[in-house]
Parts: C-alpha cells; sequence; structure tokens
C-alpha cells in the first residue's frame, strides 16, 4: 500500500525530471533561435535520417508482407523515402529549401481551408472570428514564406522549432509547478 508521503516522493522525483527536460528544452529553444542557420540545417539532416530508416523498414515490410497487397508499390514506396532521405543527407541545404517551400505552401493551404470553415462556423458558434483570424495569419504567413524564399530557408525551420522548444519548455514547467486542484 502506498502512504502519503511516498506519493509525494514520487511526485517530487518526476517533477524535477520533468522540470530538468523543460529547462533543456527551453535552452535549446534559445540556441535555436540565436543560431537559426545550425538548427535548420541540422534538424534537416534529422528528417534525412528518418527518410532513410522509414525507406528501410518499408522496403523490409515491402518483402515480409506478400499477401498483404502489391510489393512493387510498398517497394517504389520504400525507395522514395530512402533515395529522398540520401538527397537530404547529401545537401541539407537544398533539403531545408525543399522543407521551407513546402511548409509555406502547407500553411498558406490550411489558412484558406480555415477561412472557409471559419464562414461555416459562424452559424453554429460565437467564436468563429478566431478561426478566421488564425487562417488570415496562415495565408499571410504563406505568402511571407514565399515571398522571402530561397532566404527564409535558412533561418525559417530553426527559429520556428526554437521557438516551439521554448513554448513547449515554458508549458511544462509552469504547468506542473503549481499546486494541483481537486476536481469535483
Amino acid at each position: 500500500m502506498r502512504t502519503a508521503e511516498s506519493e509525494t516522493r514520487e511526485q517530487t522525483i518526476n517533477y524535477r525530471w520533468l522540470a530538468t527536460i523543460a529547462i533543456l528544452m527551453i535552452i535549446l529553444g534559445i540556441i535555436a533561435i540565436i543560431f537559426p542557420f545550425l538548427a535548420t540545417i541540422t534538424s534537416t539532416l534529422v528528417f534525412g535520417w528518418i527518410f532513410v530508416f522509414a525507406g528501410i523498414a518499408q522496403i523490409i515490410y515491402a518483402f515480409q508482407s506478400k499477401g498483404a497487397g502489391r510489393v512493387a508499390w510498398k517497394l517504389i514506396l520504400g525507395l522514395l523515402y530512402l533515395i529522398t532521405g540520401v538527397f537530404v543527407l547529401a545537401d541539407p541545404l537544398q533539403g531545408a529549401l525543399a522543407f521551407t517551400l513546402i511548409l509555406g505552401v502547407t500553411i498558406f493551404v490550411q489558412g484558406v481551408i480555415q477561412v472557409s470553415l471559419a464562414f461555416q462556423m459562424r452559424r453554429i458558434s460565437l467564436n468563429w472570428g478566431w478561426m478566421l483570424v488564425s487562417g488570415i495569419i496562415g495565408i499571410v504567413f504563406g505568402i511571407f514564406i514565399w515571398s522571402s524564399f530561397p532566404s527564409s530557408a535558412v533561418w525559417l525551420l530553426g527559429t520556428l522549432i526554437g521557438i516551439n522548444l521554448v513554448f513547449d519548455g515554458m508549458w511544462m514547467l509552469t504547468l506542473h509547478s503549481g499546486q494541483s486542484r481537486t476536481l469535483p
């Protein structure tokens, strides 16, 4: 049977680990913001390795699952992953260019969809304006990425990753640092 003292001790240890991870994320985020080119290239290399390993796994899966669909399509998909990963690893700057362009297109399209959905949501929600604002920001940000391309490729990914790490670290640190509420 667990005592209140052992649960408190366990929560303290867990919070220390969480706080350590959160502080590390904040520090890495600040480094990424200060050195966005380094963070961009590093993240591009990580994505390259992910594509390589995904390609290898897909190729193995293609040969292991002969009865589960066409082997050729699975093999082609695995080769596409593998080749993409090799190209990104061979020239991470070109990989960063491609990822930035894809990010710009994705954010723009997401913005257009959100604006469209916001106008549909206004009939059923009083807060549809937030979705509209988010969509407009997405459209503007997508246009900004395109208009500053290719120069944005050397700093954008790293900066966004840095900002994300800082905010994730901050919420982890603050959310678990206070007293917990008891629910009724």
